[in-house]
């Protein structure tokens, strides 16, 4: 579809300058001709003392020949620039928005006011009151009048190329016209979109690129539309959790139809009956006048808001796409449905192929693939910013979602290493376990074709169990450091709501953001989200249960990597033990690796005289509570200008061990300033 005014077809302005030159002269001579003739100079009295009056005021004279003549010539000059090709402006506005020849006479008569400064005088003299034209005037004016021209079906005003002021009781016939500015300028030649309209959208989406299997489902869309009657499409809902996807099949489904597409999120949309009203009649102005279409993303759109969507839907709209994540929206206009998912892992790993240096490709593309569910645009996107800023594609893809997923989750800064973690044999071999699976499940899944076997299961989920302080985060930030993905703490507080369906909504929001973008979510206090299912008692326990379910389906679903941490592994739904592929225990650390623990708990550049770590050892603690008897043992030798030594461990010792409400034998700190050997 072509916009009205082809500015750029040879010869087009001229030609469109010339149509209105004829029709302005056409008007002319149509208000002259309607315009009263003067009175006769009353003649003297007769010999009777009468004078004869002249002709009644008000009525129209009848036109002179050569009057008629003229307006004969002028509406055949106007006929005959009518048949130009392309058409002139106003010719073509009135077939592509449905007018009549009387309906497009009104339209004109009110457009022209704004183009010739002569007019004024001749509607003043064609018509008592204001020199502005009135329907009544245009009934008068113009042949095969209809009275419905103005009425609120029609495209006069439900499409608002007229304003009408129509104050108080004033009748419809003597209310004043005044063409719309939009239209005004699409007459002259100049179809540039509304402001009004571009105030509430957001920019043209440019065309996506898309892969095969994205491809067949525009060609499938594309022939539901052609199958469709032109005047009334079907309203088009991608479902897919992409939104990236939706839109690269929407922009190319537009590209091959010949339409620009423009984005509006669904809450954005005025939820004013008034102001909704508008918006869609100006959009539907706008689609006719331009070759546009319209994109809503509708992911939140729930409950009222969702109500409020579908009834601006029904509404005729002309093209418009839908995003929805899960569940089409039930609409009572035609519809249809369409899958759209992401590139299929083999897709995108040839597309990585293919963005990527030959070397670094080979290097890998396996591994973005494997990790990061993207899109081909987002895919080439990140290939040429790394190539800018020359860093490896994995730190931009990387930090692709971070955006997202710091609204709803804490990063945790992953500095700890395999050196630094201090655990017993089978959780280090388990861990080992882990962080490889991760880094080998595109051979496994895609080349070995364990990914063809299986639809669901394919991300990590282990749990750590184990008592506060046993090295459980820390596990977490080794596995994030190794694998080189960001490490999300899930907070509670932001993700946990009162209000019903909002814990699944923020739960759902975790899970697409940190699959696609390859984070790592830690759940702390898993137990909290992941607890046993109750017997129902009322409301409250339903969707308490609910939440749990949702939980156990999406788990199952989730292609990423998660970590559950726990200190009550009792406390957790049985369900989810199935679901979860490694449960690494914890246990209190024993004499062995408290002392390994001791000897890393002060960095290389703190000072420190002779310490003895298997002394240390004895005491019954965590890794956790020895970090931070480490640190408040630094912050007295930083105080006292001197080096950290065991008076000052053996005394900070003491204070944690009464922290912890256990009791402190004062034997064992004896003695504390004794040689000790390194």
């Amino acid at each position: 579809m072509r916009a009205l005014a082809p500015l750029d077809h040879p010869g087009w302005i001229a030609a469109n300058e010339r149509y209105l030159a004829a029709s302005l002269e056409w008007l002319r001579l149509r208000l002259q001709a309607l315009a009263p003739a003067p009175a006769p100079a009353e003649s003297a009295p007769n010999k009777r003392g009468l004078r004869w009056p002249g002709r009644a005021a008000g009525l129209p004279a009848l036109p002179a020949p050569d009057a008629a003549a003229r307006l004969a010539e002028a509406s055949a000059a106007r006929d005959a620039a009518a048949h130009g090709e392309p058409a002139p402006a106003l010719v073509a506005l009135a077939r592509r928005l449905g007018l009549d020849t009387f309906e497009a006479d009104v339209l004109w008569l009110c457009v022209a006011l704004e183009l010739d400064p002569g007019l004024p005088a001749l509607i003043a003299a064609a018509q008592p009151g204001p020199p502005v034209p009135t329907f009544a005037l245009a009934l008068r004016l113009f042949e095969q009048p209809a009275w419905e021209a103005l009425s609120p079906h029609r495209p006069l005003r439900h499409l608002r190329l007229l304003e009408i002021n129509q104050p108080g009781a004033t009748a419809l016939t003597a209310a004043l016209l005044r063409a719309d500015e939009r239209i005004v300028n699409v007459v002259k030649g100049l179809n540039v979109p509304d402001v009004r309209v571009a105030a509430w959208l957001g920019g043209a989406l440019e065309p996506r690129p898309v892969s095969a299997s994205q491809q067949a489902q525009v060609e499938h869309l594309l022939a539901t539309l052609d199958e469709a009657p032109p005047d009334t499409p079907p309203v088009v809902q991608l479902v897919g959790p992409d939104p990236y996807s939706r839109w690269a099949i929407a922009s190319q489904a537009c590209a091959r139809l010949g339409r620009r597409l423009h984005r509006i999120a669904a809450d954005a949309l005025p939820s004013a009956r008034g102001e909704s009203d508008t918006l869609a009649r100006l959009w539907r102005r706008e689609s006719l006048l331009l070759p546009l279409a319209l994109y809503i993303d509708a992911d939140d759109a729930e409950g009222e808001r969702a109500t409020q969507l579908a009834a601006w839907l029904a509404q005729p709209l002309g093209p418009v796409f839908v995003g929805v994540r899960d569940t089409p929206l039930a609409l009572d206009v035609p519809t249809c449905h369409l899958d759209a998912s992401l590139p299929a892992p083999a897709e995108q790993f040839i597309a990585w192929q293919q963005a990527l240096p030959e070397a670094e490709a080979a290097r890998d593309a396996a591994r973005l693939s494997s990790h990061y569910q993207l899109d081909l645009g987002r895919i080439e996107s990140a290939a040429a910013q790394a190539r800018a800023r020359g860093v490896p594609a994995w730190s931009v893809c990387r930090d692709l979602s971070a955006a997202r997923l710091d609204l709803l989750a804490q990063r945790l800064d992953a500095k700890a290493t395999w050196d630094d973690l201090v655990v017993g044999e089978e959780a280090h071999g388990l861990l080992r376990q882990i962080a490889a699976q991760a880094q080998g499940r595109h051979r496994v899944y895609r080349e070995w074709g364990y990914g063809e076997r299986m639809n669901r299961g394919m991300g990590i989920s282990a749990l750590f169990a184990g008592e506060s302080g046993t090295g459980k985060t820390m596990a977490a930030e080794v596995i994030a450091n190794a694998l080189g993905l960001h490490l999300y703490r899930i907070d509670l507080s932001s993700v946990v709501s009162k209000y019903i369906g909002e814990t699944e909504k923020n739960l759902r929001r975790l899970f697409d953001a940190a699959e696609q973008g390859g984070a790592l979510l830690f759940f702390d206090e898993a137990d909290a989200l992941f607890g046993k299912r109750s017997e129902v008692r009322d409301s409250h326990d339903r969707y308490a249960n609910i939440e749990v379910n949702y939980l156990l389906q999406r788990m199952e679903a989730f292609s990423g990597l998660a970590i559950l941490s726990t200190n009550m592994k009792a406390a957790l739904d049985n369900a989810f033990m199935r679901r979860l592929r490694f449960v690494v225990n914890f246990p209190f650390p024993g004499p062995a690796e408290r002392r390994r623990i001791w000897q890393h708990a002060l960095p290389a550049g703190v000072p420190q005289r002779a310490l003895d770590s298997e002394r240390l050892a004895r005491f019954n603690l965590s890794g956790g509570n020895i970090h931070s008897i480490a640190l408040n043992a630094a912050f007295a030798a930083a105080a006292d200008d001197d080096a950290v030594d065991m008076p000052r461990l053996l005394a900070a010792v003491r204070a944690e061990l009464r922290k912890l409400g256990r009791p402190v034998n004062e034997a064992e700190f004896r003695d504390a300033a004794r040689p000790v050997t390194p």
